[in-house]
């Protein structure tokens, strides 16, 4: 995993990155964070890329479409933050121990709007992701599908965690209750509901920047795909069209 890649659609300034003091952390966070003497570290002291590429074009598209329409659908809201193949430090060992980097999507609720984060960090940012998507390949399933789920519940209690294999089209996902992760249904359209987005997430095979395959994407609460600022832009310019013809129809010209 890299997070070298997936930073070409977002923009990080060559100016100081604001970042900020690290709060008081809840527990299991403290604890975790009060392991070695020198906390507490934030996202600017830790190491926040591996220089290891992207498994495939398709990871990067993916992540993408996930997060892109998200970010379009809550344009308004300044209380989440939604990553893409960033580090994800809920240990200060494991910046020793280098035994986890992060999933490939997360999506947190009540936090900052803030799109130069490095890493997350959950004792700076006093909490968890609240939802993480890992994409599997032949190299990571077996990791994704047994460790890494077992990370995400015990040491990091991420309420919601899903997979998905473009390959075969195996898609699953994992709703935290009493400690443990219970599956979360497929409805008959292929689709599972996140409680805590209040959004579907939807197999669909389509094209997208040019490439045709399987995906997932987020979908609203009646199934309603979300756009892709592309499909916005279409949709936008196809009104436009509309209104123009429309005004020629009644005698007017719409460019003066």
């Amino acid at each position: 995993m890299s997070s070298d890649t997936i930073q070409s659609d977002i923009s990080i300034s060559d100016a100081r990155l604001d970042i900020p003091a690290p709060i008081d952390p809840p527990t299991p966070f403290r604890e975790a964070a009060e392991e070695m003497p020198w906390w507490p570290l934030t996202e600017k002291d830790l190491p926040y890329s591996d220089g290891v590429p992207m498994e495939s074009n398709w990871h990067v598209l993916q992540m993408n479409l996930l997060n892109e329409p998200l970010q379009l659908h809550w344009k308004d809201r300044d209380d989440f933050f939604a990553g893409g193949n960033m580090f994800v430090y809920f240990s200060p060992t494991q910046e020793l121990t280098h035994d986890f980097k992060g999933p490939d999507v997360f999506v947190a609720l009540d936090v900052p709007k803030r799109p130069n984060r490095l890493s997350w960090v959950t004792w700076q940012e006093g909490k968890p992701p609240d939802v993480v998507i890992e994409l599997l390949s032949p190299s990571t399933a077996a990791f994704d599908k047994k460790e890494k789920k077992q990370i995400y519940q015990d040491r990091l209690k991420v309420p919601e965690y899903y997979w998905f294999n473009n390959r075969n089209g195996q898609f699953a996902g994992f709703e935290l209750v009493d400690g443990v992760y219970q599956p979360i249904p497929i409805d008959r359209k292929r689709r599972m509901y996140s409680r805590k987005l209040n959004l579907k997430l939807v197999r669909w095979t389509g094209e997208y920047r040019g490439q045709t395959d399987r995906w997932i994407r987020w979908a609203t609460a009646d199934g309603v795909l979300l756009p892709t600022p592309q499909d916005a832009a279409a949709k936008a310019e196809e009104r436009a069209d509309r209104l123009a013809a429309r005004l020629r129809a009644l005698g007017f010209n719409p460019e003066e």
